[in-house]
C-alpha cells in the first residue's frame, strides 16, 4: 500500500450511486492520521492485536468510536454508507492487512462486526414517530391540564408538611425502648388503648381516664404529655383533594389516571427535549424557541426527576388502593396468653428489645381479659406478646412487599425525609407553569397554521397535498392550492408530510410542498417523511414543489432529497420538480399554471402572504460609515414613538435577535440582526447599502424622526452560552452589529475576544469609539481587526485567525464558544481557517456545532 493511501474511509452515496460526501478518514497523511495512531497506541504496537479488516483492536479491549450527524433524509431513502478499510502500523507494514470494503444500506441489517456495528448502532438509534409523540404530549397535556394542576398544587402544599413536622415534633432518638415509653405513659393514665407513631413522626397515645378518653402527643424520650393531638382540618382537606378530588372512589380513580398521565407527559416531554437538543449529552444546552418553549423545556429539565418519582409512586399507591397490588398480610397465628397475672409493661422482655424508632403501633390488652396479648407492629414485622411473661408468643416478619409499600409511601409523601418532600414539592409546583407554557406553545402552533376549509378525509380524496414546513409559511401556500383545487371540483385532503400513510396511495395524485430548514435539513413536519416513503410500495403520481432561499448553499436541499427518493422508487411525475425562492408568489402561480395544464383545466394560484403584525419605530440617531470606499454602512438606532407619558414601549429582544422591516411597496420583510437589547432603550441595527436593495435603500434614506414598520423575531440559536467560558466573536462588515451587542451586554466581564474585518480603518471602522471604551472597561478582552484596503496590502479576518492559531486553540481548549456573523463567503473562509486550529484538540467544527460551541448568523 502506498504511503499516501487512506487506511480507513467512510463515505456516503445516494440512491443513484452518486458520491455525496466523506464522513471520516484515517490515513498516511498527518491530517488523517490521528485516529489510526490512537489505535496503534491502544494495542502497544502489537501487530497481532489489530484487526486489519475493521481497524479495531481485538486484544487490548479498546475500540475507537465515531459518531456523525446524518440528515434524516438519508435514512431509508436508498443511501448507502461505504466503509473501506485497511490498516498499517505507521511504519509501512500491513497489519493482517488487505483493503476491505463494505456497503451498508442505512437502516438495513448488516452482518459486519466491530467498527460497522458501532457505527450503525449510533446511526440508527432514531425513533420513527416524533410527531405522534408531540401530538400525544400536547393533546394529553391540554386535556388534563386543570386536573394535573390541582394534583400538583395540592401535592406541593402537602410537601411542606414533613419539614414543618420536623420543626414541631421532638426527634426520635434510636436506643429508646418501647417498654420504657409504655411504662412512662401507663404511669400517667388509668387505661391505655394504644401507642402509635403517626405519619408526621409524632408519638400519640389513646387513653381513658375514667369517663374521659382522648388522644395526646407525647415526648418519645420521656413519655411526658405534649398536649392533645388534633389533625389539621386544612391538611385533611388538601389531602382528600389531592387523593380523590373530594369525590370518593371515583375521584381516587381520576387521581390515579392523573398520576399515569403525569408519568407519560414527563417521559414523553424529556424524550422530545433530548431529541430537540441533539441527544442526552446535549440536554443542558440552551433551549431555542419562543419564551414559552424555553421556560417549558428549562423547567422540565429541573423537575423531570421529581415528577417521575412522584407519578410512579402515586400510580403505585393508587393501584394498591383499588387492589391491583395485593395487600401483604403477615400470616400470624391466633394465640392465647398464659392467663397469668399481667406484669408491669416496663418489664416485658419483648418490648425492652423493641426500639421506638422502629415502632408503628403498640396495642394494649383489653382491661380485665387475661387471655389477651400485646400487639406490636414495627418495621421488622408484627408480634404477639404475653402480658404476663413478656415473651413473644407469635411473630410474622415484614415481607418484601411490606417494605416496598413503606418505601413507596415515604418516597411519595416525604414523611420521614423532609428534604425529599421539599424537593418533590418544588418539582410539583412547576406543573401549573408547564400547563400554562405548554398551552401557549400549543395555541401558538395552532394559530400559526392556516385553517384548511373543506379538508376531506384521505380515503375520500382524489388528491393529497402534503406539507413540510418549519415556520408554517408553506402552509399558507398549501391553503391557497387546496382552495383552488377544491373550486375546480377536486376532493382534497391536506396534511403534514409526516402523515404519509398507505391510505394516500389510493388517491389519484400526490402533491408535495416541501420547505427546507436551514442549509438542506428537513423541516419539523417532514422529518419522518423519507422513512415513511420507503415503506410504501404502491406508486402514486407525484408533483413536488420545493421552497427555500437561494442564499443558502443547498437551495431547496430537502426537496432535492425527496425528489431523489421518489425517483429511486420509480413513481411517475406529474411535473418536474420546481423550486421557489423566498416564498415567491409569482413562481408559485407559474407552477400552478403548469399543474393545471397537467390536470386538464385552468388553475390560478393567487397567493397573498399574510403580513406580520408590526409596530412603529422612530429613527433617533444614525452613524454613517464607508462612503469613501464605496460601501456605505449605517448604524441606525430607533425607539418607540412618543414622548413623556405618551412614549411607547419597545418589545422584548436581545442582541442577536432579528428585526423584520417592511419597506414601502415591498412584498416581503427583510431581516437584520439586532445590536442592542430592549433594556438599552433603543433598537439598533447595522445596515449595509446594497445595490438595488429595496429595504437597505429605504433605510439608508431615513432621517431622524422618520418612522418605519417592523416586527421582532427571536433568534435564540445565536446567543452566547451562559457561564464564564471565553467567547470568540468573529465578523465582517455589518456583521459586527450583534457582536457589538454581546460585548455591550458583558457586564460580568467574562473573557471576550473580537475578530472583525472591514475595508478601511479610516472610513468604515464600525463601533470604533465604543469598542475602545469596552476594552478600557474590561467588557472586551481583546480586539483584532483586519482591513482589506490597509497600507500593508490589506488583510482579512481569516488571516488574523490563522495568525492567532495558538491563542485561539488554548481558548477553545478552555471551553470557548465561537459566534460568527456576516456574509456567507466570509463565514466559509473562517471555517477553513479554524479547522486546523481545532484539529490538534481532537475536535472539528461539526463537533463544536453539535455542542453549541460554534454558531453562525450568516446571510
Amino acid at each position: 500500500m502506498a504511503a499516501t493511501a487512506p487506511y480507513v474511509v467512510l463515505y456516503v452515496t445516494d440512491a443513484a450511486g452518486k458520491y455525496r460526501g466523506t464522513l471520516w478518514m484515517a490515513g498516511g497523511k498527518a491530517k488523517y492520521y490521528r485516529h489510526l495512531s490512537d489505535w496503534q497506541r491502544a494495542s502497544g504496537g502489537a501487530v497481532a492485536e489489530i484487526d486489519g479488516v475493521t481497524g479495531a483492536s481485538i486484544g487490548s479491549g479498546k475500540t475507537l468510536k465515531m459518531s456523525f450527524d446524518l440528515a434524516d433524509a438519508m435514512i431509508d431513502a436508498g443511501y448507502k454508507l461505504h466503509v473501506d478499510t485497511a490498516v498499517e502500523d505507521g511504519r509501512g507494514q500491513s497489519l493482517r492487512g488487505r483493503p476491505a470494503a463494505r456497503r451498508l444500506n442505512l437502516r438495513q441489517a448488516c452482518p459486519g462486526q466491530g467498527l460497522c456495528e458501532v457505527l450503525l448502532g449510533l446511526l440508527l438509534n432514531r425513533s420513527e414517530s416524533p410527531v405522534m409523540l408531540r401530538r400525544f404530549h400536547s393533546l394529553t397535556g391540554v386535556a388534563l391540564a386543570l386536573g394535573l394542576a390541582v394534583i400538583a398544587l395540592t401535592g406541593a402544599a402537602l410537601s411542606v408538611q414533613p419539614a414543618l413536622d420536623r420543626l414541631a415534633t421532638p426527634a426520635i432518638v434510636r436506643g429508646a425502648s418501647v417498654a420504657a415509653l409504655a411504662e412512662a405513659v401507663a404511669a400517667r393514665h388509668q387505661s391505655i388503648d394504644s401507642i402509635r407513631k403517626r405519619p408526621d413522626g409524632s408519638i400519640t397515645v389513646a387513653f381513658a381516664d375514667g369517663d374521659i378518653a382522648g388522644v395526646e402527643r407525647v415526648d418519645p424520650a420521656t413519655g411526658m404529655g405534649l398536649g392533645d393531638y388534633r389533625a389539621s382540618e386544612v391538611s385533611r382537606f388538601i389531602t382528600n383533594l389531592h387523593r380523590s378530588f373530594l369525590a370518593g372512589d371515583a375521584g381516587r380513580a381520576a387521581a390515579g389516571i392523573g398520576a399515569l398521565a403525569m408519568l407519560a407527559l414527563t417521559a414523553s416531554g424529556m424524550v422530545m427535549l433530548v431529541r430537540r437538543l441533539g441527544g442526552p449529552r446535549a440536554l443542558f444546552r440552551p433551549i431555542p424557541g419562543a419564551p414559552a418553549q424555553r421556560w417549558h423545556g428549562a423547567l422540565g429539565r429541573l423537575a423531570a426527576a421529581g415528577l417521575l418519582l412522584s407519578s410512579l409512586t402515586g400510580l403505585w399507591m393508587s393501584a394498591s388502593t383499588f387492589g391491583f397490588i395485593p395487600e401483604s398480610e403477615a400470616a400470624i397465628p391466633d394465640v392465647v396468653a398464659s392467663a397469668g397475672p399481667p406484669a408491669p409493661v416496663g418489664t416485658l422482655a419483648a418490648l425492652k428489645v423493641a426500639d421506638v424508632a422502629d415502632l408503628r403501633e403498640l396495642t394494649f390488652p383489653a382491661p380485665g381479659d387475661s387471655t389477651d396479648v400485646y400487639r406490636l407492629r414495627s418495621s421488622a414485622g408484627e408480634a404477639r406478646i404475653d402480658a404476663a411473661t413478656g415473651a413473644a408468643v407469635a411473630f410474622a416478619p415484614a415481607t418484601t412487599l411490606d417494605r416496598l409499600q413503606d418505601l413507596v409511601r415515604m418516597l411519595h409523601t416525604g414523611r420521614g425525609a423532609w428534604a425529599l418532600g421539599l424537593w418533590l414539592g418544588l418539582s410539583a409546583a412547576t406543573v401549573p407553569v408547564f400547563a400554562a407554557t405548554g398551552f401557549l406553545s400549543w395555541r401558538r402552533r395552532r394559530a400559526a397554521r392556516p385553517r384548511i376549509a373543506r379538508n376531506v378525509s384521505a380515503r375520500s380524496a382524489d388528491t393529497i397535498i402534503l406539507v413540510g414546513s418549519e415556520g408554517n409559511s408553506t402552509w399558507g401556500f398549501a391553503a391557497t392550492l387546496h382552495a383552488a383545487l377544491t373550486a375546480a371540483g377536486h376532493h382534497i385532503h391536506t396534511g403534514d408530510m409526516n402523515d404519509l400513510a398507505p391510505v394516500h396511495a389510493s388517491a389519484g395524485r400526490l402533491l408535495i410542498l416541501a420547505a427546507t430548514c436551514g442549509d438542506g435539513a428537513a423541516p419539523a413536519s417532514a422529518k419522518n417523511f423519507l422513512v415513511r416513503l420507503a415503506a410504501l410500495n404502491d406508486p402514486v403520481p407525484v408533483a413536488l414543489l420545493g421552497f427555500g432561499d437561494r442564499n443558502f448553499g443547498r437551495f431547496c436541499g430537502f426537496a432535492d432529497d425527496v425528489s431523489a427518493a421518489i425517483a429511486a422508487k420509480g413513481w411517475p411525475q406529474i411535473l418536474p420538480m420546481k423550486r421557489i425562492d423566498r416564498c415567491s408568489a409569482q413562481e408559485f402561480a407559474q407552477w400552478g399554471h403548469g399543474l393545471g395544464a397537467a390536470l386538464g383545466h385552468d388553475l390560478a394560484l393567487e397567493h397573498v402572504c399574510e403580513p406580520p403584525k408590526t409596530f412603529a419605530l422612530e429613527l433617533v440617531e444614525r452613524e454613517d460609515y464607508g462612503v469613501a470606499v464605496g460601501a456605505p454602512v449605517a448604524i441606525l438606532r430607533f425607539r418607540a414613538p412618543g414622548t413623556g407619558a405618551n412614549a411607547g414601549r419597545l418589545p422584548s429582544f436581545e442582541p442577536g435577535d432579528l428585526v423584520g422591516v417592511l419597506p414601502p411597496g415591498g412584498p416581503m420583510p427583510r431581516f437584520y440582526s439586532l445590536a442592542s437589547a430592549a433594556r438599552d432603550g433603543v433598537l439598533e441595527i447595522c445596515v449595509r447599502l446594497r445595490e438595488g436593495g429595496l429595504c437597505s435603500t429605504f433605510l439608508h434614506a431615513l432621517a431622524p424622526g422618520d418612522l418605519i414598520q417592523a416586527f421582532v423575531r427571536e433568534n435564540p440559536a445565536f446567543r452566547p452560552n451562559r457561564g464564564s467560558a471565553p467567547l470568540i466573536l468573529i465578523g465582517a462588515g455589518a456583521g459586527i452589529g450583534p457582536l457589538a451587542g454581546f460585548v455591550r451586554a458583558n457586564q460580568a466581564g467574562r473573557p471576550v475576544h473580537l475578530y472583525w474585518g472591514g475595508r478601511s480603518a479610516a472610513s468604515d471602522f464600525l463601533y470604533e469609539r465604543e469598542l475602545a471604551q469596552h476594552l478600557a472597561e474590561k467588557r472586551l478582552t481583546s480586539l483584532r481587526t483586519a482591513f482589506s484596503r490597509g497600507p500593508d496590502g490589506g488583510a482579512y479576518v481569516q488571516d488574523r485567525i490563522a495568525a492567532d492559531a495558538p491563542r485561539l486553540r488554548e481558548l477553545i481548549r478552555q471551553g470557548a464558544q465561537i459566534l460568527v456573523c456576516g456574509g456567507r463567503d466570509m463565514a466559509q473562509a473562517v471555517t477553513h481557517a479554524l479547522d486546523p486550529v481545532v484539529r490538534p484538540l481532537g475536535l472539528d467544527l461539526a463537533i463544536l456545532k453539535s455542542s453549541g460551541r460554534y454558531v453562525e448568523d450568516v446571510y
